[in-house]
Parts: structure tokens; C-alpha cells; sequence
């Protein structure tokens, strides 16, 4: 941006800091940021703000992946630098990494799953819909064959459109070569991981890292065991594992899944994989683990859910822990609605233990007694999968197999809400001991029950179907309903909205059922505990593009920073701070020109460009915004302005010239229609007649004139 474009107060406050580094990439500080540089005076960071981009308004963009934004960081001495992002894909689900496609489907033995609708061309299964990304370094990994840091990345293949269900889900592993000088991020070799030790892997969505650096993956929209029971063919669960095992007699179980799974890499790229039956059963978005490595929040998916948490006995071990569930207690309607949170303990369990309930045949039958009516000692629910009144009672002896396979069923009889829609992504800011949860679509069984249908109806919001980012209040001292203490100081304790979408009356111009520029529809989150930053991923069946937009918790502004592809989910995102010195925002996309709503006018034009972009929509994308800087490098931009630069020669090897009058001290540089004033022993100058402060006086030493190399570059440039 040239300054002539700047107001003459935003070139006051410093020259170089405020508007001259625009351009200038976070890499470029990357070599200073490494060798931690001396911080000068004034160099702390006041505050870090992300200056948002358009929407798209033309075809060609529309069918894009792409960003236009940039960060900008405030220094305690009021000058500021801005960092431009750029997005970089990393693969397409459809590309070969070392031999592999990456989102090909596998069975049990590691082979592709053949799809075989042609009989005389059978191609594999491969997934158009990349999800949750964890990028991170495993200690003792050898260099890649680039020279760079190893960097480890687990991503989620959700399913295969074609196939949905049907067909099973992959995760692959991807090593990583981060560049040492830039950061840049490139994929060396992928695998897909190996799940048939625990029955395979089941519609995984969303994940996290956990804080002892291993991915924490997640299995979503639980079959139901009631209807699978009375007749297999109304579930996945069957043609799920005949063909994972390739074997048209197999019998599956749909309580074998419908779990987090972790998945721990190993210095020598080996992975193993704990599915962690103790964590509940039900529609896994995600489970995100609290800074206490103990305490875990999810998000459950679908129509009638519920809110859960888990304390685990031990850190950093999830293979034992005590269930809750969560009652809304409401206190308002508004934006949202708020809440007091209060936990019903569902039970205490052990992997182990639940693994034998499902070992043994366990169905839903040995668990509850139904009547098809209310009746005496029947509990009256509604939950999903099933979406219908229910009347259960829990055979004696039989409630930790409730607890931990019917999670929902048991909670709703117990007295937890299940009246949550569309609960998604969830993220914890640890300085604030805040959460956040996503709930994409706030209606249906979250509006009042004006017609007394429903067992239950302790949320009665307004409805906003484009959506609501909630923020939770987590503290310690907290009971459960009995009056038993909760050990754990992440509780929940209070919910209300924090972000909310707007609904339009009518569709916009371009199509947009909600206004394009609010959230909506929310998805994944991630939050930078270094930038303060939520991030939030949509998947909006009411904005023409999907977007990713950073929402700072203290300034409260809201910037949209990623623009995805007409009809692609915005997945994967992870917020990655400080990695080895640089910092990224993994953001993904599925199924690009899935149910596009765009305008009819545009529509033609931005199909085809997809067509063109993303192999007539079969390719999914797996890739990360660049540019971030990480608090290094926001401290190494600052020492650079301080650093002093000859002045004649360097400025004579740009093209500019040197014009010294006689009997003045000013020394001036010229550049085209460009004019930069500075003086010895003085720290202003002044650029096209404006003064300017400067962050360190020029200097005469050795013949030469010395300038700040940042304030004379930044001229040069323009």
C-alpha cells in the first residue's frame, strides 16, 4: 500500500512500524526470530489485530481458496507492523505423497477399498472431504530429506460422498519438512494409519492435539443400537464392516464405535492407536482436553445432544475417568440464550471395562426395558439418533453400560438437557479459563416448545439459524447434583452466546441466506493462546462461501481471513503457535461445489471454475494460512527497524539518488515521485512532507551517513 493512500495521522505515530512493513512476510523475520534477538525499547507487544478481507463478489473468486488479509501487531510504543497471510495447500485429498493417495479409503489389511460400480474399471474410494488437522513435532525424529524439522501431520478423510457411511473412514499421517529459514511447510510421505486393532474407524470429524502431543480424533453421528437391533439394514453398521474386513458374512456392532481415538506418533513415524471407550459413546465432533491434561469437553453432533465432560483418574491418561452431563439452567433468550451449567455424574469407568460389555454382544435390549407408551418406572426422553419420545427403563445392574454406550439415553433419563442442535467445534482459552463451543444452527429443539410435545424443555431460545459461538465460563469448586464434588478446576460452570449470526429476511444479491459479513453457521474452533485469537470455521448452508474469521476475545472484533470454494466446508482448523519458532493456521476444505447457493445469474460460471480448480469437484484440500508471526519474529521485525543501513549505497542500489544541499544538514532521497528527509543525530524525517518518528537517529561514522534499515527499505519499496 502506497502512503499516499495513509491519512496523515496513521504516519505520525512511527516510519517503518506503522504502514511501511505492509508486504513484508512474518518469514523474513524468521533467521532474527531464531537467534532471539535483543529486544529494543518499546519492542514489547501491546496487542495483535487481523485486518479482515472482502467477500468475494465475482465467479472467478468465488470458486477460490484464498486470502487477502494480514496481521497486525502493535508495539508498547504505539508503532505497529502488518504481516500479509497468504494460504498454501499443502495436497489435494486426491494426490499421490510418496505412492499414497491421501484420502484413499482402506480395509482392515491396508488396502484400497475398490469402488466396483464399473466392474470392468474398478478405482479406488477416495475421500473429497478432508477434516481435523494436527500438526506437531515428535522429539527425536530424524531430519526429512529436505534438511528440514520433521514435523508430524495427522488428518481426518470425514467420508466419500458417494458412499457416505457405507464405505469407512481414513486418517492418514503426513511427514512434514519445515523449512528452517522460512517456515514453509511441505509434505515429504504419507501413510495411512492402521485402525483394525480397534475395529476401524468410524466417520472421524473433527480433533484436537492434546497437551501431550498426541492427536485426539473423533467418531460422529452414532448409529442407533435400538433401531440396528430390531433390523441391521437401517444403520451403516453392516455394509461398514463387511467392507472394512472385505467380508460379505460380517456382523457389525454400532457399539464399537462412536468414541475418541487417540493416536500417538513415535520417533521412528510408528503410530498407535487407543480408542477410549470410557470417554462415552455418542456424536463425537471432537474432545478437547483442558490445560490440566485431566479434564475434557466435546462437542456432540446432530439434533437432541447433549453436552458432556470427562475427568480421567490420572493426566495425561484417558483410559479411566468419571462421566458428566451438563443441565441448562436457562437465564435468557437473547443472542443465544445464557445458562447455569449444572453436571450430572453419568458414572465411572474404565476402558477396559466398557471394551468387555461390547465383547461380550452387548445390545440395547440387555441394557434398557422400552414400553411404547408412558408407564411406571419409564423415564420419557428424546434424544438423537432416534429423535422419537422414548419410554426407557435401565435393567437392574445394567447403568455403567448405560453410561458409557447409551450416553445420551442415560443422561436424558437422568436429567441432562438433550435439547442441543448442531453442537460442533469446541476450544479452550487458558488464560481465561473460558471454552468455546460452536452450535451451528440454533433452532428446532432449542426454541421454546409451544406445543408441549417434547419430554423436556429446559432451552428455550430464539431461534438463529445462522448460528451461535458460545463461551463458557470454566472454574473449580464445582459439585454435581447430588452435592459430590467435581475434581476438576475446568467445570463449566456458566454458557452464553459470544458470536452470533444474523439471519436475512430474503437471499442477497449473490445468494446469501445470512449476512455475509457475520458468522454463520460455526463449525471448527481453534484458539492462540499468543495471538488471542478464536479462530472459527463455518460450514453454512446460508453464506454463498464459506469463511474462516478470527475473532479477537478482547477487542472483540471480528475479521474474516479465509475464503473457501462455493459449497466447501471450512475443516481441519488448528491454530499452531511457536513451532519451532513459526506459527500457522491449518485450514482444510470438503467437497467444494457441494449444494451451492449461489445466485443463478453467477451460478454457471462458478461451477465451472470449480470444475477447473478442483477436478470436477472430486479433491478436497489440506493446507494452512502463512504469515502469521510468532511472538519471536513480532519482536524480530521490531529489532530490525533499529538496525542502521548505509545510506548512499544502498539507497543508489535501489535506483534512488542522494541530493545534498549546501549549507543545509538535511540529507534527501529521492525515489520517483518519492521524497525521504532525514538528518543526523535527529529521530524524525519526514516522507512527502509529513513528519514521521523514527525508531533510532541516523549516524555519521567512517564517511558514511547510517539510517534504520527497516524505515529505508520500507521507502525504497514504494
Amino acid at each position: 500500500m502506497k502512503w499516499k493512500t495513509w491519512p496523515k495521522k496513521a504516519l505520525l505515530p512511527a516510519l517503518g512500524l506503522a504502514v511501511l512493513t505492509a508486504g513484508i512476510p512474518a518469514a523474513v523475520y524468521a533467521k532474527n526470530a531464531n537467534a532471539h534477538p535483543q529486544t529494543p525499547s518499546g519492542a514489547a507487544v501491546k496487542s495483535v489485530e487481523f485486518v479482515g478481507m472482502p467477500a468475494p463478489a465475482t465467479a472467478s473468486d468465488m470458486a477460490r481458496l484464498y486470502t487477502t488479509a494480514s496481521v497486525k501487531v502493535t508495539y508498547a510504543d504505539g508503532s505497529s507492523k502488518s504481516f500479509p497471510l497468504a494460504y498454501k495447500k499443502l495436497f489435494k485429498s486426491t494426490d499421490k505423497i510418496g505412492g499414497t493417495i491421501a484420502g484413499v479409503a482402506v480395509d482392515a489389511k491396508g488396502n484400497p477399498i475398490m469402488d466396483t460400480t464399473n466392474p470392468s474399471q474398478p478405482v479406488p474410494y477416495v475421500s473429497e472431504d478432508p477434516d481435523s488437522n494436527s500438526l506437531f513435532s515428535v522429539p527425536g525424529m530424524k531430519p526429512t530429506s529436505k534438511g528440514g524439522n520433521a514435523l508430524s501431520l495427522v488428518t481426518h478423510y470425514e467420508y466419500i460422498n458417494r458412499a457416505y457411511g457405507v464405505v469407512p473412514a481414513s486418517m492418514s499421517l503426513t511427514t512434514i519438512d519445515q523449512n528452517k529459514a522460512t517456515g514453509e511447510l511441505t509434505p515429504v510421505t504419507l501413510k495411512k494409519i492402521d485402525f483394525s486393532g480397534v475395529d476401524g474407524l468410524w466417520i472421524p470429524c473433527n480433533g484436537s492435539l492434546t497437551p501431550w502431543n498426541t492427536h485426539l480424533g473423533s467418531e460422529e453421528y452414532d448409529a442407533d443400537a435400538r433401531a440396528y437391533e430390531a433390523d441391521p439394514t437401517k444403520t451403516y453398521v453392516g455394509s461398514f464392516v463387511k467392507n472394512y474386513y472385505n467380508d460379505s458374512t460380517k456382523k457389525g456392532n454400532p457399539y464399537a464405535y462412536n468414541y475418541l481415538v487417540e493416536v500417538a506418533v513415535k520417533a521412528d513415524n510408528s503410530t498407535a492407536v487407543t480408542k477410549h471407550y470410557s470417554m462415552g459413546r455418542f456424536s463425537h465432533e471432537l474432545g478437547k482436553v483442558a490445560p490440566d491434561s485431566r479434564t475434557v469437553l466435546f462437542g456432540d453432533d446432530g439434533g437432541n445432544t447433549m453436552l458432556f465432560l470427562y475427568v480421567a483418574d490420572k493426566a495425561k491418561d484417558l483410559s479411566a475417568g468419571t462421566l458428566y452431563a451438563a443441565k441448562w439452567i436457562q437465564k435468557s433468550a437473547e443472542n443465544g440464550g445464557s445458562a447455569d451449567l449444572q453436571w450430572i455424574k453419568l458414572g465411572h469407568a474404565s476402558d477396559k471395562e466398557v471394551k468387555a460389555y461390547i465383547d461380550q454382544g452387548i445390545q440395547f435390549s440387555d441394557i434398557f426395558e422400552a414400553s411404547d407408551k408412558a408407564a411406571d418406572g419409564f423415564t420419557a426422553i428424546k434424544t438423537y439418533p432416534s429423535g422419537k419420545v422414548e419410554y426407557l427403563k435401565v435393567k437392574p445392574g445394567m447403568e455403567k453400560a448405560a453410561a458409557f454406550l447409551e450416553s445420551r439415553r442415560y443422561g436424558a433419563i437422568l436429567g441432562a438437557t438433550s435439547e442441543f442442535n448442531k453442537m460442533e467445534g469446541v476450544t479452550v482459552n487458558a488464560k481465561d479459563n473460558k471454552a468455546y463451543i460452536a452450535m451451528s444452527y440454533v433452532e428446532k429443539a432449542m426454541e421454546k416448545d409451544t406445543k408441549g410435545a417434547d419430554p423436556a424443555d429446559d432451552i428455550q431460545v430464539n431461534k438463529i439459524s445462522s448460528g451461535v459461538t458460545y463461551e463458557l465460563t470454566l472454574t473449580g469448586k464445582q459439585k454435581d447434583s447430588k452435592g459430590a464434588a467435581i475434581d476438576s478446576a475446568y467445570v463449566p460452570s456458566f454458557m452464553q452466546g459470544l458470536v452470533v449470526g444474523e439471519d436475512l429476511a430474503a437471499s442477497d444479491a449473490l445468494g446469501n441466506k445470512a449476512n455475509p459479513d457475520k458468522v454463520a453457521n460455526p463449525d471448527n474452533l481453534s484458539f492462540s493462546e499468543d495471538l488471542r485469537t478464536l479462530f472459527i470455521g463455518e460450514d453454512s448452508g446460508m453464506h454463498v462461501n464459506n469463511f474462516v474469521w478470527a475473532y479477537n476475545v478482547d477487542t472483540k472484533k471480528l475479521s474474516r481471513i479465509l475464503s473457501t470454494p462455493a459449497g466447501a466446508e471450512a475443516t481441519g482448523l488448528a491454530a499452531v503457535d511457536n513451532l519451532n519458532g513459526f506459527s500457522y493456521v491449518m485450514s482444510n476444505i470438503q467437497h467444494p461445489g457441494d449444494e451451492m447457493i449461489v445466485a443463478d445469474s453467477l451460478k454457471a460460471d462458478v461451477e465451472k471454475y470449480i470444475n477447473q480448480n478442483f477436478d470436477n469437484k472430486a479433491s478436497g484440500v489440506v493446507g494452512y494460512i502463512s504469515g502469521l508471526p510468532s511472538k519471536q519474529q513480532m519482536l524480530a521485525a521490531k529489532a530490525d527497524d533499529a538496525k542502521l543501513a548505509a545510506l548512499r549505497a544502498t539507497a543508489e542500489a535501489a535506483g534512488a539518488s542522494i541530493v545534498l544541499t549546501k549549507g543545509s544538514k538535511d540529507i534527501v532521497v529521492v525515489k520517483g515521485s518519492h521524497k525521504l528527509v532525514v538528518r543526523v543525530g535527529v529521530k524524525t524525517a519526514t516522507v512527502d512532507g509529513e513528519t514521521v518518528s523514527l525508531p533510532a537517529a541516523p549516524v555519521s561514522k567512517q564517511g558514511r551517513v547510517w539510517v534504520p534499515s527497516g524505515v529505508l527499505n520500507d521507502f525504497l519499496q514504494l
